[in-house]
């Protein structure tokens, strides 16, 4: 459960997922051990619903927001990470993953790259705002924005998944 729980904070984006899903399985034991009566869910899918509300409250800290940063600063943060995985809270797993990650997003036509990363900047309305200029930018809704990106991100991950089953 605790391996599920991680997978489910890495794809949350979350820099600590260890850390959440040990969080997660304390909350969890706890509970169990207060309540006399048990819980009428199945285990897993209570451990889904107490993970969701430490990801909520993971999101609400302030020291895990992210700030929007240039194309230059972003690759040398990515550098940075991807060389020091245990001083920036990730294993070599998660480092592999970057980078491999990061040639896929290499293997991307520049347009593509660009789209990508600009959809994904920001935090909440920020984010919602430049999405919006985006849009208006380029000619189209945001749902063709969105549809755009969403290809994008299939093919990114299905480069990352083939990257990570030749390894």
């Amino acid at each position: 459960m605790h391996r599920r729980l991680v997978a489910y904070f890495l794809r949350k984006n979350c820099l600590t997922p260890n850390d959440l899903a040990d969080e997660t399985l304390t909350r969890v034991s706890k509970r169990l051990e207060e309540s006399d009566t048990g819980i009428d869910l199945p285990p897993s899918q209570y451990c889904y619903i107490t993970a969701r509300y430490v990801f909520l409250e993971y999101r609400r800290k302030a020291e895990h927001k992210q700030v929007p940063i240039d194309e230059q600063s972003r690759s040398s943060a990515v550098l940075e990470a991807l060389a020091t995985p245990a001083v920036q809270g990730i294993d070599d797993e998660q480092a592999e993953r970057l980078r491999k990650l990061e040639h896929c997003l290499g293997c991307l036509e520049a347009g593509q790259q660009e789209l990508i990363r600009e959809y994904y900047l920001g935090e909440q309305r920020q984010k919602i705002e430049r999405r919006r200029t985006m849009a208006e930018r380029m000619g189209v809704s945001m749902n063709a924005l969105s549809i755009r990106a969403c290809r994008i991100r299939d093919k990114l991950e299905a480069c990352l998944k083939a990257s990570m089953e030749r390894t």
